[in-house]
């Protein structure tokens, strides 16, 4: 890195990087304390409930769940032993790879999250898109979509 001339931010970006900080942090932070509060469980963990509901059988092996869920194998490992003790998600062997697991969505886990989703998706509404244009939400699905392909080519959609 000797020699590379650092591209300083400009007093416009330094502000919109900031703003941007403030206002994803506090967002998931305002989330994931409004999912603690009323449902008893935070967000990462509505997250992984969320993605079993839309998978085939409610199942999903641990690695495409982690790799869904942007998450670490190890950091699954532990949301998924903790959800277990809930009795909202099980673990399986997988049947093709006898070193994978299956994370399966349990009856109590869906109707878990079919508690929690009413109120976490008027947060979402009440503190994202009911402070935006149509416009703006246009180009905030834009931004956020160029951001996540560059950051992740290989990533998922939806």
């Amino acid at each position: 890195m000797i020699g590379v001339m650092t591209r300083w931010l400009d007093p416009d970006e330094q502000r919109t990087w900031r703003a941007f900080l403030t206002a994803s942090r506090g967002l998931m932070e305002t989330l994931d304390r409004e999912l603690q509060r009323d449902a008893g469980m935070p967000h990462a963990y509505y997250e992984i409930l969320v993605r079993l509901s839309e998978a085939p059988g409610r199942r999903l092996r641990m690695s495409e769940l982690a790799k869904l869920n942007s998450s670490s194998r190890s950091r699954l490992s532990h949301a998924a032993a903790r959800l277990e003790e809930s009795g909202w998600v099980r673990r399986e062997s997988c049947p093709t790879d006898r070193r994978g697991q299956v994370a399966v969505l349990t009856e109590a886990g869906f109707q878990a999250l079919a508690a929690a989703a009413p109120g976490h998706v008027e947060g979402v509404r009440r503190h994202l898109f009911d402070q935006l244009s149509p416009a703006e939400i246009d180009q905030l699905r834009r931004i956020s979509e160029a951001l996540a392909d560059h950051l992740d080519p290989d990533r998922p959609t939806t």
